[in-house]
């Protein structure tokens, strides 16, 4: 299929074109308040596949036919693609979804996959937030070229996606094209999750502020599955109205619509939630959040929006707030709280989750940064290990004798370095480092020469990092 027939077929002309000439279209296309269809694969229908509007959750039959009412704030109708199959996609960002207009019939066509998904990876990209041309260029030159490799790494026939877990782009939404690019060159099924400076201003309430992200990527909050996995994607940004004016929100239309979606998951499957802002810290409701997955045991959350890392087990839930691609807003190698710019990589074996954090540019084994501050008689030693948990285990040896370091609250000293002052970074001087839990320090001696940390993560993963005192 040619680009222009894929426009034409999912409605995705971007810009204010679109929204000026085709918005009043859109409003005034009616179908019945029932609408049909199948999903296949070669002609024969696939029982018990999931469907959804955003309000109604329904399953086909043992034909692989469907049927939903459709609530009248509905705009798409999307599948939730059950395991074993393929991703629908074009240039590799996901397409699993219908627009509606006026036909009363949508039909889902599959490929079932070549090997068996209980066992895939997936890597999580927070904030690639490129805000004109020059970020696009770092993007595409860094970020890309880095998931190609580990993409490589990890196997020819290997199944892994990737989902960007919001701020694709910095208000600037015409980027979303050059987005684009880079989901193609990385050669993997991608998601897509809004963040807050993807949305459209000026326009309304929030009702209104993801209208350019649908046209681009479909529904902002839907579900899909690979092995005994399952993935929900949800939107916590609630714009107030106001330019850059926002909370976070899950509102009560997927909240209602996620308990529903989640009947139709056995209690034992791994769960993975993805939205940008964390739930944690910063979603006013995440007790109704919490509540609805109370029942189900294996509940990972997948966040951004910070641009630091940390990790986080709430409520029975471990959620992973990322480092982002774009470090410090594309002004050097960290992030505010030192964690390289970077991604993580997830591994998914039946219904157990691995993961690590991959450094842009660097290897898997590049963990920890260490720093040695000279002090008045003596010497102060920084370990900044940016994915620990605390199942994590940290050996420090000082001239080779064995000691222990303390867990503290504190600046990474490189972030200092790079972007303390009104001066720094150039060009974007409002990033400042920020202060870290991930931070373990030890004092020692004047004489001190040689530094030597190892790292054992929670899947016996041992990571090393040495340093000339």
């Amino acid at each position: 299929m040619n680009r222009k027939e894929f426009l034409k077929q999912f409605g995705l002309i971007s810009g204010s074109a679109f929204i000026a000439l085709q918005a009043p279209a859109m409003g005034s296309l009616k179908h019945d308040s029932t609408i049909s269809g199948k999903v296949s694969y070669q002609g024969k229908g696939i029982a018990k596949a999931v469907l959804s509007d955003g309000f109604s959750v329904v399953q086909t039959d043992k034909e692989g036919n469907y049927q939903i009412q459709v609530n009248p704030l509905a705009h798409a109708i999307f599948l939730s693609t059950p395991a074993g199959y393929e991703f629908n996609s074009f240039n590799h960002v996901t397409q699993q979804y219908e627009h509606l207009g006026a036909r009363n019939q949508y039909n889902f066509k599959l490929q079932k996959l070549k090997q068996n998904d209980d066992h895939h990876h997936f890597i999580i990209w927070a904030d690639p937030q490129v805000k004109n041309k020059s970020d696009v260029e770092k993007m595409m030159t860094t970020s890309v070229p880095d998931v190609q490799e580990v993409v490589k790494s990890i196997g020819k026939n290997a199944l892994i996606h990737g989902i960007t877990v919001g701020d694709i782009v910095w208000d600037n939404l015409f980027l979303y094209e050059d987005y684009n690019q880079a989901v193609a060159k990385m050669g993997i099924p991608f998601f897509q999750a809004l963040g807050n400076h993807d949305m459209d201003y000026r326009q309304g309430g929030d009702e209104t502020s993801d209208k350019t992200f649908k046209k681009y990527y479909g529904p902002t909050y839907y579900s899909f599955n690979r092995g005994k996995a399952h993935y929900i994607v949800l939107d916590d940004v609630r714009y107030l109205g106001t330019e850059r004016n926002y909370d976070g929100y899950i509102t009560e239309a997927q909240l209602a619509w996620m308990e529903k979606d989640l009947a139709f998951i056995p209690a034992d499957n791994l769960v993975i939630i993805n939205l940008h802002i964390p739930v944690y810290s910063s979603v006013k409701n995440r007790a109704a959040f919490y509540e609805i997955l109370k029942n189900h045991k294996n509940v990972h959350v997948m966040s951004g929006h910070t641009h630091h890392n940390k990790n986080v087990f709430q409520n029975g839930i471990y959620e992973h707030i990322h480092g982002t691609v774009c470090g410090a807003w594309w002004t050097g190698p960290i992030c505010e709280d030192g964690t390289p710019r970077g991604y993580g990589v997830y591994e998914v074996k039946g219904n157990r989750l691995s993961w690590y954090y991959k450094s842009t540019g660097k290897p898997r084994a590049h963990q920890i940064s260490i720093d040695v501050e000279e002090l008045t008689n003596q010497k102060r030693v920084l370990a900044n290990i940016w994915n620990h948990d605390p199942q994590w285990k940290i050996a420090c040896y000082l001239d080779g004798k064995l000691v222990e370091m303390e867990k503290t609250i504190g600046f990474d000293p490189e972030a200092v370095r790079l972007y303390k002052g009104d001066k720094l970074p150039s060009g974007r001087t409002f990033a400042e480092p920020k202060k870290t839990d991930h931070i373990f320090m030890v004092h020692a001696g004047p004489d001190l020469q040689h530094v030597k940390i190892v790292a054992t993560d929670p899947f016996g993963n041992q990571y090393i990092a040495e340093k000339k005192a």
